[in-house]
């Protein structure tokens, strides 16, 4: 697909690179000419140096014939504009970044108004994905297939699960659990278990399972699932802003330290049940005076990733509290890995990843028989959802038979809204939808996963 991209700032370049392994026709405008200069020396893009709500700039870029333009500049306005000349001069699919809450909470009539294809916010994204870790704290990442009948989960092998030495096949026999390992992060390296894998203490595993499923495996070792009933934030910014309203409709008790003044004044009048607390953040005496090695989940959200990685080292040694560290930056995220964040927010690449889902849902109609991708096991693999549309050599053929790709699995199988494990024998069926996890990037069709 030809794909503009208006606005080279971190989503923009995040989503360039992560398009561009799909072969995509890929045209970025932005008017600081050095973006467009780096970018285009990292990855194969064609480059335009000005304003994209102009009609002369988008023509250049070939808007007429595009697929897709996405604006994701610094400018709410200057989104929603690039997408309104686009639909005027192009019938394209238009996906626009509003990070204002005033439109936020507007942005279905805007999106209905305007003719924009899809509206995306990041701050609220990242909000509502914290908001569903602190549902289920013991996951680092979470993530759902099959419109919530499959999710993804990530978590931490400690001792006390006693699952240090078991094969993959081992823990699956004796828990009579029907989930399925599907990836291993050891050190800095990550792996596509097969069943013989062994698992050692402080590996970090993803499973994927019904969630009916997954509550059985977690409780048989012995893994809290309930929601966290109280939270501290650090930091009372947009995103601040939207986990607290969440956090309040879901019954959790927030605490929330903001330094600027007026923002306190500003947070308690939009949210009069959350307790704010005007103060330093980086105040030691100040956070375990208001209940920190209490509280059971602590978010630092400040602007600084300094700051949010500093705070939760601090929280993690004086608490027991569920640990979210929003980085901004990944400059240094081998680093930060190795840190022990808990679990560790990009908004970016919450932002790109949504963008991803809804450029492979269109491939969907055209090309592409991908229904959703995730990035997993720190974004050196993807999990994607695929439809099953007409008979194939994947089809109605044990898998066990199957000539599978190296680094690949067959994770789930959803028919019918039935939710299954693959094994051996199963075969996959007209109207599946499959859930496949691979470290091999750019798979647009099942029949992708067979070697040649």
């Amino acid at each position: 697909m030809k794909i503009i991209i208006v606005g080279c700032g971190k989503i923009g370049s995040t989503l360039a690179e992560q398009l561009s392994y799909e072969q995509h026709d890929l045209v970025v405008i932005d008017t600081n000419p050095r973006k467009i200069q780096q970018l285009s020396e990292s990855i194969d893009v064609m480059g335009i140096a000005g304003n994209g709500s102009s009609v002369n700039v988008l023509s250049e870029a070939g808007v007429e014939d595009a697929h897709i333009l996405i604006a994701v500049t610094g400018s709410d306005e200057l989104n929603l504009l690039c997408c309104v000349i686009a639909k005027k001069v192009s019938k394209c699919h238009t996906i626009a970044r509003v990070r204002n809450p005033i439109y936020n909470k507007e942005r279905n009539f805007i999106r209905k108004s305007l003719g924009i294809s899809m509206i995306i916010n990041p701050e609220y994204s990242a909000a509502m994905e914290i908001s569903r870790l602190l549902r289920f704290p013991s996951a680092i990442k979470l993530d759902t297939f099959a419109k919530g009948r499959v999710e993804l989960m990530k978590f931490k092998i400690l001792p006390e699960f006693r699952l240090d030495g078991l094969s993959v096949m081992e823990i699956v026999d004796n828990l009579k659990c029907n989930v399925l390992i599907c990836g291993v992060e050891r050190d800095s390296e990550v792996f596509i278990p097969s069943g013989n894998f062994v698992l050692k203490d402080y590996d970090f595993i993803s499973i994927i399972a019904s969630p009916a499923n997954s509550a059985k495996f977690f409780k048989k070792i012995g893994v809290t699932t309930n929601q966290v009933k109280n939270a501290m934030i650090v930091g009372g910014g947009t995103l601040g802003y939207y986990l607290a309203a969440l956090l309040d409709e879901l019954k959790i008790h927030v605490r929330m330290v903001e330094s600027n003044v007026s923002r306190c004044e500003e947070l308690s009048e939009l949210l009069p049940r959350i307790t704010v607390i005007c103060g330093d953040g980086t105040d030691k005496k100040l956070l375990l005076e208001e209940g920190l090695t209490q509280t059971e989940a602590f978010v630092t959200l400040t602007n600084m990733d300094e700051e949010n990685i500093l705070l939760s080292l601090f929280a993690k040694k004086n608490s027991h509290a569920k640990l979210i560290t929003k980085v901004n930056r990944i400059a240094f995220d081998d680093i930060i890995d190795g840190l022990d964040l808990g679990s560790v927010i990009y908004p970016k690449y919450i932002t790109a990843d949504y963008i991803l889902r809804y450029v492979r849902a269109m491939e969907n109609s055209l090309s592409s028989n991908v229904e959703t991708l995730y990035h997993i096991l720190d974004g050196q693999a993807e999990a994607l959802e695929f439809a099953v549309k007409e008979s194939s050599s994947i089809t109605n053929t044990p898998l066990s038979d199957l000539n599978l790709k190296d680094n690949l699995l067959i994770a789930c199988i959803n028919r019918n809204g039935n939710i299954q494990i693959p094994r051996g024998q199963d075969t996959i069926q007209v109207g599946d939808t499959v859930v496949v996890v691979t470290s091999i990037p750019g798979l647009r069709d099942l029949k992708d996963i067979l070697k040649k």
